[in-house]
Order: structure tokens, then sequence, then C-alpha cells
């Protein structure tokens, strides 16, 4: 006997379009983040070689915020917004230059930042996979996020001014660090809920969150580990 058919609803079809929407999304984002992450290592290693002054870190990383502040959003819906993703990344790369050179000068400098790119590669995994198994929603944490990143930022710019007039902060420094590695592990679980969800379509976008997630988690982490070889 013939099975009858299963009546199925639009909203049904809506769900399962949206599932693959955001796969989707997810597959193109992972893409272009192993892209630009081989990009932004390419331009840390000419800036190794090069080695440019320790203020270059600083440069970069205000142009970088410009374009992804200004550029991007004009841009993310068409091509060009690839261009200004390859651009940050690649500026952001450069400016690890000076930092790399500086701690791989330590006794132990090479395990310093193979640690740093370890935790960060196990940190980023293991969140991620998190996400996608349990496929929890963590969009909750956005607002408290938000307001953590412009503290964070805001205390960073105080430390820079503060260092300037001779003020000792390396005490303050390693703190933020340390908040940095949490902020932006929490960071991760968001973004990657975000796309999941649909809450992020654009995958340029969401390469981009991703991106500084990692790239702040890194520096986070490499600053932590050299202050602790310092005090041996």
């Amino acid at each position: 006997m013939q099975q009858p058919l299963r009546a199925v609803s639009a909203s049904t079809y809506g769900s399962a379009s949206s599932v693959i929407a955001s796969h989707k999304v997810l597959r193109q984002t992972y893409m272009l983040l192993a892209a630009t992450l081989l990009f932004s290592a390419v331009f840390a290693g000419i800036s190794m070689a090069i080695n440019p002054p320790r203020f270059t870190g600083l440069v970069t990383s205000l142009v970088a915020m410009a374009l992804i502040w200004f550029a991007l959003p004009r841009t993310a819906n068409s091509e060009k917004g690839l261009y200004v993703v390859f651009a940050v990344t690649g500026l952001l790369g450069f400016g690890l230059g000076p930092m790399l050179n500086h701690y791989l000068k330590l006794s132990n400098g090479g395990q310093l930042v193979m640690t740093a790119l370890g935790g960060t590669a196990l940190i980023f995994g293991a969140l991620s996979t998190y996400v996608l198994t349990t496929k929890k929603d963590f969009s909750f944490l956005g607002g408290f996020l938000m307001v953590g990143v412009m503290v964070l930022l805001f205390a960073s710019l105080g430390l820079v001014a503060a260092s300037f007039f001779g003020v000792n902060v390396s005490m303050a420094f390693v703190a933020i660090s340390a908040v940095s590695v949490l902020l932006f592990s929490a960071l991760i679980l968001f973004d990657t809920s975000r796309i999941l969800h649909g809450g992020e379509t654009n995958y340029i976008m969401a390469t981009i969150a991703l991106y500084l997630d990692i790239y702040n988690i890194f520096t986070s982490l490499l600053h932590l580990l050299g202050f602790a070889n310092s005090d041996d």
C-alpha cells in the first residue's frame, strides 16, 4: 500500500532553507578565514624580515580599524569587500612582525610563540566545535560583550597614554591581556552562534569578526606568556 505523503508546512520549508543558508555562510566563512590567516602569516613573515620600528603595530592597527569601521560596511556585499578584508588582515599581520621579533629574541622565544599559536588554535577549535555540536544560541551575550570590548578599548588607550608619561603599566597590561583572552573567547562563541542561527548572513563580516577574535587571543596569550617568562 502506498504510504500517505506527510504534510509539510511552509514554516518547515523556511526552517530547512534557513539551515542550508546558515551552513553555506559558515562554510564560506571558514574558507575565507583560512585564507586570511595564511595571508596574515605571510605579511607577518615579511615584516619580521624587514624588522620595522616597534610602533608599526600601532599604526597598522589604526589603519585596519579605520578600514573596518568605514570601508567594510560599504563594501561587504560586493567583491570589493574581499579586498578590504585582505587589506585589513595583511596590515594586522604586518604589524605583528616587530612584536614577534621582540619575543623571539628571548631565550625560549620560539617556544613562547608556538605555545601562543597552539593555545589560540585550541581555544578556537574547542569553542567552535562546542557551538556547532550543541547548537546553543549565545546571542544573549551580545550586549555584555559589546560593553566589554568598549571598556577594554578605552582601558588600553589609557594605558598607552600613561606609558608615554613614564608610568609603569606592566601589571595593568597583563590584567588587560588576561581579560582579553576571556572576552574574545566568549566572542568566538557569540560570533559562531550568530552564523549558525542566521544572525549573521554575510560571510565577509563573519570572517572579519572571527579573525579579530583569533588575532586578539593570540596577541594576548603571547603577552601573558612573555610576561611570565620575564619573571623567571
